[in-house]
Order: C-alpha cells, then sequence, then structure tokens
C-alpha cells in the first residue's frame, strides 16, 4: 500500500510540473511585454560604441556611460531624420523605447529620435520656453501691431560691426532714401549680450524717437543665436509700444524673438524691406494714380455737363406748368364737394334708421329687473339644495369616522391578541406533554440497553489494562498479563495466573 501511494504522489508531481512549464518563447515573449508596458516612451544620455551600419539602412550601436551599457537600434524610417552621422565616441541624447529581442533574447532600446548631446540640452530648453510662453499668450496674433506704411524713423538693434546693419542700410538707402535710422549698438553673442538686447529694446521704446524697430543678426549655430530667445528679451519685445521686426539668422533660423515680435523677416536685409516702402514703385505708384485721377475727372465733368443739359431741355414754361394745376384743383375741389354731398345724405338715412329702432330706456329697465328676480329665485334654490346635500354627507362621514376611531380598533385587536395567547399557551402544554412522554419512553429503551443493568446482575466488563480493549475470549490474554475488572461499583485491577479456553 505504500508504494502505490508513493507512485501516485509522484505522477501527481509529475503532471504539475508539466502544466507549470514555459517555453522559452513564451517566457521570452512575456518578459517582453512586461518590459515594453513598464516604460513609457523615455530620453536616455550615453556614449556611442561597436556602431554598424548596414546596407539595409538600420543603425545598430551600445550606449554606455561609466557604469553601464545597453543595446540599441534605429530603424531605417527613423535615421532619415537624422541631421548628423553617428560615429563611435559620440556623446548623444536619444528617445527610445525600452524592449526586448526575441531572437536572441537580449535587453534593447528602440530608438525613435537621436540628437548630438550639447545643442540637445539647448533644443529642450528652447522647446521649454516657447511652450511656456505660449501659452502665456506672448505669441497671439491678437498683441502684434502694424507696421507703418510710411515711417520716418528706423530703429536698429545689432551689432555695429556686423553685415547684418550694413545689408539692413543699404536696403533702406536704396528703397527709401527719405527714412531717417538710429542704431542703438549691442553685441549679438556672449554672457552680455542678453541683458544689452534688453536694455536697447526698453530704451528705444522709452524714447520713442522711431517709428518701428528692427532687431536681429546674422546667421550661426544654435549657440551663437541663443541670446535671441532670453526670456527677459522676450518679455520686453512684448511690452513693447513700438511695432517690432525679427531679423534673426537665415531663413530656417527661429527664435523666440521671431514669435513675440510682430513680424518676423526670414533674413536683414527682408526685414529692411518689410519697414519701409520702395520709393521708386511709390512714386509710380502716385504719379499713375494721379493720371488716373486726372481722366476720371474730365468723365466726370463730361458727363455732369451733358446731363444738365438733358435737365435743361426736360424742364417746361412756369405759366404753363401753374395753369395745369389750376385746372387739376379745380377738378379735385368739384369732385370732393359731390363726395360730401353723397356722405351727408348717407348719414342722415342711417340716423333717421336707427331713431326708429331705439327703444325707451324704463322698458329696457324693467326687461332687466324682471330677469334679475327670476335668477334671484332659481340662486336661493340651488343654495338651499346644495346645504342639505352638505348636511347629509357630513352626517355620513362622522358615522363613518366614529367606526374608525382608534379606541375601537384597539379594543377589537386587544380581543384577538387575548384569544391568539390563550390558544399558544394550550398549545405549548400539550407539545411540552407530548416531549416529556417521549423522553421517558426513550429513557426506558436506553436503560434496556444499558451494560449497568448487566453490571447489577452481577456481571462484569473486562479490559487490557495497556489499551483499555474489552475482551471476550480467553485465548486473546496471556499469563502474567495485567487486565481491569469493571463492576458495578468500582474497579479491579487483576494479573492473569493462567488461561482457560474452555
Amino acid at each position: 500500500m505504500a508504494s502505490l501511494n508513493t507512485s501516485h504522489s509522484q505522477g501527481a508531481l509529475a503532471s504539475r510540473a508539466v502544466k507549470d512549464v514555459y517555453p522559452v518563447s513564451r517566457l521570452v515573449r512575456e518578459a517582453r511585454v512586461l518590459l515594453e508596458g513598464s516604460f513609457p516612451l523615455l530620453w536616455v544620455e550615453g556614449e556611442i560604441s561597436n556602431l554598424a551600419m548596414p546596407a539595409s539602412g538600420h543603425i545598430y550601436f551600445t550606449l554606455k556611460d561609466e557604469a553601464a551599457q545597453v543595446r540599441c537600434a534605429m530603424f531605417r524610417n527613423r535615421n532619415r531624420q537624422l541631421r548628423f552621422t553617428p560615429e563611435n565616441g559620440m556623446q548623444v541624447l536619444l528617445r527610445v523605447r525600452v524592449t526586448l529581442y526575441e531572437g536572441r533574447g537580449e535587453f534593447q532600446l528602440v530608438v525613435e529620435h537621436m540628437e548630438e548631446a550639447g545643442s540637445g540640452a539647448l533644443q529642450r530648453a528652447y522647446e521649454a520656453l516657447k511652450q511656456r510662453l505660449g501659452q502665456e499668450g506672448l505669441f497671439d496674433d491678437a498683441h502684434k501691431k502694424p507696421i507703418p506704411a510710411l515711417p520716418h524713423t528706423i530703429g536698429i538693434i545689432s551689432s555695429p560691426d556686423g553685415a547684418a546693419v550694413h545689408d539692413i542700410v543699404s536696403v533702406l538707402k536704396r528703397r527709401f532714401p527719405a527714412a531717417a535710422v538710429i542704431l542703438y549698438p549691442v553685441a549679438v553673442q556672449g554672457e552680455a549680450a542678453a541683458r544689452q538686447l534688453v536694455d536697447a529694446v526698453k530704451l528705444a521704446d522709452h524714447r520713442k524717437d522711431c517709428d518701428v524697430l528692427i532687431i536681429g543678426r546674422g546667421g550661426g549655430s544654435l549657440e551663437d543665436l541663443w541670446s535671441f530667445n532670453d526670456e527677459q528679451l522676450a518679455r520686453a519685445l512684448f511690452n513693447c509700444e513700438l511695432p517690432v521686426i525679427s531679423a534673426v539668422g537665415h531663413e530656417i533660423d527661429f527664435t523666440i524673438a521671431d514669435f513675440v515680435a510682430d513680424v518676423r523677416a526670414p533674413t536683414p536685409s527682408a526685414a529692411a524691406e518689410i519697414a519701409v516702402p520702395d520709393a521708386k514703385q511709390l512714386l509710380a505708384k502716385i504719379l499713375g494714380l494721379t493720371q488716373r485721377l486726372t481722366v476720371m475727372t474730365k468723365q466726370w465733368l463730361v458727363g455732369e455737363q451733358r446731363h444738365l443739359q438733358h435737365l435743361q431741355r426736360r424742364l417746361p414754361r412756369p405759366d404753363v406748368q401753374l395753369n395745369q394745376h389750376r385746372q387739376v384743383l379745380n377738378q379735385q375741389t368739384k369732385l370732393l364737394g359731390s363726395a360730401w354731398q353723397r356722405i351727408l345724405m348717407s348719414s342722415q338715412q342711417k340716423l333717421d334708421y336707427l331713431s326708429a329702432r331705439l327703444k325707451h330706456p324704463q322698458a329696457q329697465i324693467d326687461k332687466q329687473q324682471s330677469k334679475l328676480t327670476a335668477l334671484q329665485h332659481r340662486l336661493g334654490q340651488a343654495f338651499r339644495a346644495e346645504f342639505k346635500h352638505s348636511e347629509t354627507a357630513l352626517s355620513s362621514l362622522q358615522q363613518r369616522l366614529h367606526r374608525q376611531l382608534p379606541t375601537h380598533v384597539v379594543i377589537r385587536h386587544h380581543d384577538a391578541l387575548s384569544l391568539v395567547r390563550k390558544q399558544l399557551d394550550k398549545l405549548m402544554l400539550m407539545q411540552l406533554d407530548t416531549a416529556k412522554q417521549a423522553l421517558k419512553q426513550q429513557m426506558r429503551t436506553l436503560a434496556a440497553v444499558s451494560p449497568l443493568n448487566t453490571l447489577e446482575r452481577g456481571y462484569s466488563i473486562t479490559t487490557r489494562q495497556q489499551t483499555a480493549e474489552v475482551l471476550t475470549h480467553a485465548e486473546t490474554v496471556e499469563k502474567g498479563e495485567m487486565i481491569e475488572v469493571r463492576l458495578l461499583q468500582g474497579h479491579l485491577a487483576c494479573e492473569v495466573k493462567g488461561v482457560s479456553k474452555k
């Protein structure tokens, strides 16, 4: 029996073990799902090593720092957006998804975006400031001021030694020589550049010497243009009451100043073209408008002269018009007199007809008095009938209310409760007697089969002393064994001196 139990236990253990075994593919797949669900898209910074760029267009490399490393993969549809060529030893900033390559069971990062670490930090700061200022409304079109059509003075905030100033001044002289220029010299890069730009904007806004302000510089890297991404400069431009044109870098360069300014020019030269009109084109336009005005004036005079001549031909003699109006007035007077006579005769006829139909007021009063007396009699009869009906209904309701008084209901319920209580007491006494009789009968039955009755007749119960086993056959006891004999009253501890099987 023991060997059978052991075999059964081993079979159950083997069955459970087979049920809980993971295939490698399932284990790796579930681990990958767990990893991808536990980590969102995140930024990781490190150094590129073991770079591989096969013909497939994908990029594989190891990203490491001084304490750890991890395998990375950047697929072809993502690396097409790279602005540089990755190299071993390059410090980069990656936007990655954490995953597990099931084919080799390797932990790896799938790269969604890659940028150089240094410029990447500046770009993140630029994007964060741009988002914050945009949410505050500094870029809204509702705050943009229009550029004056004919400015008298142009203010320029830039480096006096830069090519941007020379480009702006050259374009202004060529397009609109009449405009005056005021230069607010500042440094456009370096640690002090941002502070100088802010001070220059505030100074120009305070003095109000110019009609429009151009702020800008030539092209450069993100680091070179960083002074124009200063938050204080952005707020100074926003609060400036003068219209501002930004001209920072090349057409592909965008700074915070470009978004806050009233107009953004792609280059400094373009800013000058936006600030002033072209004098030659303006003069040609004025001459063209003058010629058109002259022609239109002549045409209008000719038309008005022809219209005057036409009106003069249509104007009749006054004495003829007066005779015509006098004849019309006489005709209207005759017609009015005839109409008045007809109205007067008609009104007289209506008056005679109404006088014949009109009755004496006393007859109307007597008739109405009779109707009033009849209505008063009918009203009295209706009131007495309604009063009698109400008295009958009230008496009926009083009788019904008396029958439904709480004292009568309580008395009826109390009588019913007393009857139920008496019946319940009687039923309980009957059930108690029945239970007593059944208990006596069970006690008599139990006494008949009780071993104590056997002991009263002189019999005893013999048990083995060590195990309390009841002895019924002498052959199960050995000589010298200790036994216990139970009598009606008390026990005997005995030693077997001999055994007889008869």
